[in-house]
């Protein structure tokens, strides 16, 4: 197997890597659009929203989590998820940044 080289990319550039692969599946879309409609909600209530197991659900919650795109908190026995605004603006920013440098520049291929 081989190993990853992301010691050779700068931090920005690993980090948007994470959060773009976070996000890089269709279940991760849908949970991410589930919160923003709900503004915050239980774990239960993704499960119900999903054609997904609840194990299935929890490892994407996970995933998204870990990358910094949710925040959750524990109420009870439930945990509460919200998406993290801060990292949306992040690849937000980054997007729009790839759109100006693109329009200051003369379009010379394809």
């Amino acid at each position: 197997m081989g190993t990853t080289k992301t010691d050779l990319f700068t931090s920005e550039q690993n980090e948007m890597a994470s959060l773009l692969k976070a996000i890089a599946h269709p279940a991760r879309i849908a949970i991410l659009e589930y919160l923003i409609q709900v503004d915050t909600c239980i774990c239960g209530d993704i499960v119900n929203e999903l054609p997904l197991a609840q194990p299935t659900v929890s490892q994407h919650l996970k995933e998204l989590k870990n990358a910094g795109l949710i925040k959750g908190s524990i109420e009870g026995t439930a945990i509460c998820y919200c998406v993290d605004k801060t990292a949306v603006a992040r690849i937000q920013a980054y997007f729009a940044g790839i759109s100006l440098q693109m329009e200051s520049k003369e379009n010379k291929c394809c």
